[in-house]
């Protein structure tokens, strides 16, 4: 009987499009942890040509590893330049029942009926 070998897994060999990279790093962020994303970040980099992304960050080659490894810690500022390297864009939006309840509050305070609003005060004033 032949005894099966099996290689180490390496999502790297499956990032081979935009959409595949876009999935992932959703994937990743879904987790809620910052450490994943970066380490997401790192086996995009390593999919792609680390030497180029390091020309292009200005960092070496050994401190992206470092940074984007399962163990690394790096800076939003590394982030920042990998992703952009990666021509990746980094977005912000806001969680829904967050955007919810300010909507509520805002409709809130516009139907306020004018007797409770405060009124304002002209406090007199030299003119000059």
């Amino acid at each position: 009987m032949k005894k099966e070998t099996f290689r180490r897994f390496d999502a790297a060999d499956y990032l081979e499009t935009g959409e595949d990279i876009a999935a992932y790093l959703v994937a990743a962020s879904e987790e809620g942890d910052p450490q994943l994303v970066a380490a997401a970040i790192g086996d995009i980099v390593r999919a792609r040509n680390v030497s180029k992304i390091a020309r292009d960050t200005g960092l070496t080659r050994e401190g992206i590893y470092k940074a984007l490894s399962p163990e690394g810690n790096p800076s939003f500022a590394t982030i920042w330049k990998v992703a952009r390297a990666l021509d990746l864009e980094l977005g912000f939006h806001s969680k829904a029942p967050l955007a919810k309840a300010a909507a509520s509050k805002r409709s809130a305070r516009a139907t306020r009926s004018p007797a409770k609003t405060r009124k304002s005060r002209k406090t007199p004033g030299r003119r000059i």
